[in-house]
């Protein structure tokens, strides 16, 4: 029999400690704040754990491992083909939030790029009485939504956002996405786990990386009402040329890029104009 302890001050040496605890509470059932407070582990609980550090030090993400991603007030399903979503996102949709906030009673909002659904889902657990469509391609990542948005009223849409829910031109009040961003050029310079285990659907964007927020601006200039928000976010290289992506589309103002939590350049967000002759819709 080994304490808990003992068996996390092992793993310390082979992973990082808050990713040792995270395993160890996964294998063992248990809130990671639980952990100091067992007693001894059984033998079979042990080796769990030590097929999970093993499989990390292989390089699969850890919310792959636990099946599960901490984002914002919730917690969403995760797994191999879809993307995990990061801490930095939250900070682009608690702008989203304030955004709603103005509208009032029952906005109406489209995620495009949904993923595993956590902005979505964040969404409708801070704000409830929103309207809500999340637009996903990819049928794995889809499953994954399905599974994080069920009993939501989120409605969930498997389609290119190209083509996405044109009954709804000229009438959503907030378009939100976190699309595939990093450029082709880049792929090299990806850390290895990241390139080797999540999807490539959810990361790479053409050479440059904004082949995806090219197609997304004309998608949200399609379905905001005039003075509605899109919000999306981009690499942190791209803090001039995410947001001259809405400026040359001409259908937006108050275009403006915003920092994450680190300081770093993270989203852009523009406002939807009336349509003026001659722009592009």
């Amino acid at each position: 029999m080994t304490s808990a302890g003992r068996v996390l001050r092992d793993a310390s040496r082979r992973v990082p400690d808050a990713e040792a605890r995270l395993l160890l509470a996964h294998a063992l059932g248990v809130p990671a704040s639980k952990l100091l407070t067992l007693g001894d582990l059984d033998t079979d609980a042990v080796d769990g754990f030590e097929q999970l550090l093993t499989r990390r030090e292989a390089g699969i993400p850890v919310q792959y491992l636990t099946g599960r991603a901490p984002f914002r007030h919730v917690d969403v399903a995760v797994g191999p083909g879809v993307f995990i979503p990061r801490p930095e996102t939250e900070v682009m949709t608690g702008w989203a939030l304030d955004r709603l906030a103005e509208v009032g009673e029952s906005p109406l909002v489209v995620e495009l790029c949904a993923g595993s659904g956590a902005i979505s889902l964040a969404i409708a657990d801070e704000y409830p009485s929103a309207r809500q469509y999340a637009v996903e391609l990819s049928e794995d990542a889809v499953g994954y939504a399905a599974r994080n948005l069920a009993g939501t009223g989120v409605e969930l849409i498997q389609t290119d956002m190209a083509d996405a829910l044109p009954e709804l031109d000229g009438t959503v009040d907030l378009v939100i996405a976190n699309p595939p961003y990093v450029p082709l050029e880049a792929y090299d310079g990806i850390p290895a786990e990241v390139r080797e285990h999540e999807p490539t659907l959810a990361l790479f964007s053409g050479q440059d990386g904004l082949d995806a927020m090219r197609v997304l601006a004309g998608v949200a200039s399609r379905l905001l009402r005039p003075g509605g928000w899109v919000c999306a976010e981009h690499a942190e290289v791209q803090g001039v040329s995410a947001p001259q992506v809405f400026v040359d589309h001409r259908g937006f103002d108050q275009v403006r890029d915003h920092r994450d939590l680190t300081d770093r350049p993270r989203f852009v967000t523009a406002r939807r104009v009336a349509t003026v002759a001659g722009w592009p819709s």
